[in-house]
């Protein structure tokens, strides 16, 4: 953890404002939880009590004072319940949302920018390990299992090659079968073409437009969740 934490502190980082934090957040990590990286608010104006968010490798937690800083409310949210994450920059600085899978928004504003692309990549990082475990060493095991029954399998095959005439034949006849294959995978190709030249701002704003017509009874809900799917896949 103080490894982190000398990082962060070489991004413009407030050392008080982190000595506060991690002094708090020392008795609120679970076995196994590490810091990996803490953003704290600078707003235009002097902030004597920002706002701050940390990520671990199993949640996000929202950091905010409360009586005159003499509390701390913490508000967390593990990685398998995070649906996405956006950056928003503008010229006083940057804006961190992530979304939940119960269509809750949170956004932390006035982040330094160099401190929400942090922020955002190490988010993209958790949510991408949930999406994809690593599995390296159960296939390497499978393999070794598979290998001793080759050799039988290797004598049957040689033999059914040899009736080349009928291979060939089937090659030069499409299947009607291979033609629907065809007919539906260009279908979403096409589809998703037009998300993936939008940049982030553009999708996100896409994604609140569905949300308004979803409050304003013009679409479904059912039809909002496919949309936002869609959307969530190029964020």
């Amino acid at each position: 953890m103080i490894d982190n934490l000398k990082k962060i502190l070489n991004e413009d980082q407030d050392p008080k404002a982190i000595e506060k934090i991690t002094a708090k957040l020392e008795n609120l990590l679970m076995s196994n939880e590490e810091v990996g990286y803490i953003a704290v608010q600078k707003k235009p104006a002097v902030t004597i009590f920002p706002d701050s968010i940390v990520v671990t490798n199993k949640r996000i937690i929202l950091c905010k004072p409360k009586n005159l800083g003499l509390s701390m409310e913490f508000i967390d949210y593990d990685w398998d319940d995070i649906a996405g994450s956006f950056v928003k920059e503008g010229i006083l600085g940057a804006d961190f949302t992530f979304t939940t899978n119960s269509d809750l928004t949170h956004t932390v504003d006035y982040l330094p920018k160099n401190q929400a692309r942090k922020l955002y990549t190490y988010a993209k990082e958790q949510l991408d390990l949930l999406k994809n475990p690593k599995a390296a060493t159960p296939i390497v095991e499978e393999v070794k299992a598979e290998a001793p029954i080759e050799s039988p399998v290797q004598e049957e095959v040689i033999e059914e090659i040899q009736a080349e005439e009928v291979t060939h034949f089937a090659e030069l006849m499409p299947t009607p079968n291979d033609v629907i294959r065809d007919t539906e995978v260009e279908a979403p190709i096409s589809e998703e073409k037009g998300l993936a030249h939008l940049t982030q701002d553009e999708l996100f704003a896409k994604l609140q437009n569905y949300k308004k017509l979803l409050d304003n009874g013009l679409i479904l809900q059912g039809e909002y969740d496919r949309l936002k799917s869609e959307i969530l896949k190029y964020l």
